[in-house]
Parts: C-alpha cells; structure tokens; sequence
C-alpha cells in the first residue's frame, strides 16, 4: 500500500518531488532527471527512486514537467463519435500502432462540431502530439479546405503532423498526410456482384450529395452498372442524412410506403444502413435474399450477424498506417497520400434473380 503522507493539520496530502527525493535519500535533481530519462545509467539510484516513487503514489505534476520541456510522447486521433464501429475500429489500429512505437495515444471527438474540432486540434497542438489524425466523412468545400490547411501549417509549425484518414487529399501545397481505403472500387464490385446475380434494378441506400464517402460509393455504384450496361435510373437512388440503422429503415420503410416495390435488390451504403432496411423488409414479410437480396460495405457488427454480403475496409490498418507514416517523417509537415484496397465479403445476403422487378411507367 502506498505510504500517506500528512500535511500541517494532520490530513493527507499528494506526494510532492521533495517527499520522493528525501524518501529516497537522493537530490531533487536527481529524480528530476531520472522521471525525465535524462539522468546517467545508474541502476542503483534509479531503483531507490522508482521505488520511492511507488511507495509514496507519487504523480509528477504535468503542468511542471510542461514548463521543463518534458512531455510523454503521444499521437492523438480526433473522431465525431467513440461509439460507431467504424471510428472506434480505426482508432483501435492508431492505439495499437502508437503503442508500439512507444507513444501515448490521445482520443478526442467533436460530434461534428467544428468549433469543438477547432477546440481539440489547438489542445492537442499544446500537448505536443507528434501527429494529429482526424478520421471522417466530410463536405470538402472551399471552408473545409481553408480550414484544414490553415490546421496543417499550424501543426507543422509546432512540430507536428496533421494526417487526414479517410479523408480527400487538399493539394500538394498542403502539409498533410491522407490515408484513403478505396470506396468507389469497392462500391463498383459489391455492385457488380449484384448484377451478376440478374439483378437490375438495384435501389442505392443513403446518398449524400458534397459528402465523401457517400458521393465515392454511389459513383462506384454508377460505374458499375455502365460497365454492364445497366441504364442508371436516379429514381433508385435514396437520400440519407446519417449513416446509422435508424436512417436505414426510415429510408426503406418510406420507400415502401410509396408505391410498388420496383426493386430486386439494395445496395446500402454502409452496414449499419443494411441493418435498418433489414429490419423494414422483414416488417413487410420481405426475405433476404429469396425476396431481396442486399449488400452493405464496412464489414463491421453488424455484417456477420446478419449473414450480409459487404464490402470489407482495412480499418485497423488505416489507424496504423496514420501513425506510421506520421512518425516515419523526419520533419514534420510531410505531404503523402496512400490509398489502401477494399474487397467484397460474400455471404447469403444475396441470390438469383427469378423475377425482375418493373420500373416506373
């Protein structure tokens, strides 16, 4: 048990660096620098400290280590939310790349916010973080680019790296690190895997115009069918506002509502998506595949559970790859854009098609 220390009136109080220095029977100099790592190879000193330091719990205070220039090294990776498979999976790989490079990992989220996104880009850029990744689909317009390239020169000035994951790249003049995943090749061959199925009409779930990963995946979706010569019908192309299940069946059941089924299967534009039109078809006593057959893209909870054909993202990978290249760079500011591969996962979310579907009159 760690030893208490006690104040004037009696009440215990934190061990101070002067209550390990006397325990230890040593200068406060010399735990300085051996808390520091800058103290001489000296075994024995260093076991008396450290022993002194477990004994008494002491904490070094992190504001006075700051003011010496003494700082844990650490990455930091900045997401919109913990809870989605998709951010927590990448900032998984950016723990555990960080970890074994020896660094601190530091998480942050902004719910979407960008004057929280401002507000933790600014503290990490006080912390010293080595790099700073922020993962996320976005709009890339002109204030979004801005933004960005005034976050990357500011970074670069403090001596660290901004890393864009699973963002667009801003130009060349820009010092950034982007760590993409291929959304519109995987887009094309879970599409492809459908029309090879007889599938023709394919209903397209959770468009989002000005939005990245969206607008990537539904322009693979579109290739695909001019590839085969499928004649691209928007009407079978559905607006989402988010990316979670809730917005999958709101969107599903809607288009049930409308009308006619005049599709045989759906393309949805990340798993979770899938998931809630699922749920819509099987309110409406609709099988998957027998009566619709479907595929996702992420191949994360809830792919497997649900036996759904999807495409699978290296998002482990993308984290690591972040802190990789950002710690390889000698100096910071380095500009570099690596694209990683995706591919199709099949399952039985998907059949034949026995009976096509009719278009709109």
């Amino acid at each position: 048990m760690p030893r208490r220390i006690a104040s004037g009136d009696g009440k215990p109080r934190p061990a101070t660096i002067k209550d390990v220095a006397r325990h230890a029977g040593v200068s406060v100099a010399t735990v300085s620098r051996i808390l520091s790592g800058t103290y001489p190879n000296a075994p024995a000193t260093r076991s008396k400290v450290m022993r002194a330091v477990r004994e008494l719990d002491y904490v070094p205070n992190a504001h006075a280590r700051g003011l010496a220039g003494v700082r844990p090294k650490s990455v930091a990776i900045v997401v919109n939310s913990v809870i989605s498979p998709h951010y927590a999976h990448v900032a998984q790989g950016v723990h555990e790349e960080a970890a074994r490079a020896g660094r601190l990992c530091i998480v942050g989220t902004t719910g979407g916010d960008l004057e929280r996104e401002l507000a933790a880009i600014q503290l990490m850029r006080e912390e010293h973080a080595e790099a700073v990744i922020l993962v996320g689909n976005v709009n890339p317009d002109e204030a979004y680019r801005e933004r960005m390239a005034g976050y990357a020169r500011a970074l670069a000035a403090a001596g660290s790296q901004l890393v864009l994951c699973g963002r667009p790249p801003l130009g060349p003049d820009v010092p950034a690190i982007v760590v993409e995943y291929d959304n519109t090749g995987g887009a094309f061959a879970a599409t492809s895997h459908l029309l090879s199925a007889g599938h023709k009409r394919i209903l397209f779930l959770g468009r989002r115009s000005g939005y990245t990963t969206p607008e990537s995946r539904v322009a693979g979706y579109r290739a695909a069918l001019a590839a085969h010569g499928v004649p691209h019908d928007p009407g079978l192309e559905v607006d989402g506002a988010r990316m979670v299940r809730r917005e999958g069946y709101r969107m599903m059941r809607e288009r049930l509502d409308a009308g006619p089924r005049d599709f045989t299967a759906v393309f949805a534009s990340n798993d979770l998506i899938a998931a809630g039109a699922r749920e819509a078809l099987r309110e409406r006593g609709l099988r998957i595949p027998e009566d619709v057959s479907m595929v996702g893209f992420d191949d994360l909870p809830p792919a497997a559970d649900i036996d759904l054909t999807t495409v699978y993202i290296p998002h482990e990978e993308l984290g690591r790859t972040a802190v990789r290249l950002a710690l390889k760079s000698e100096t910071p500011g380095a500009s570099e854009h690596v694209l990683l591969g995706t591919h199709i996962v099949v399952r039985d979310s998907v059949c034949p098609n026995v009976g096509e579907a009719s278009g709109p009159d």
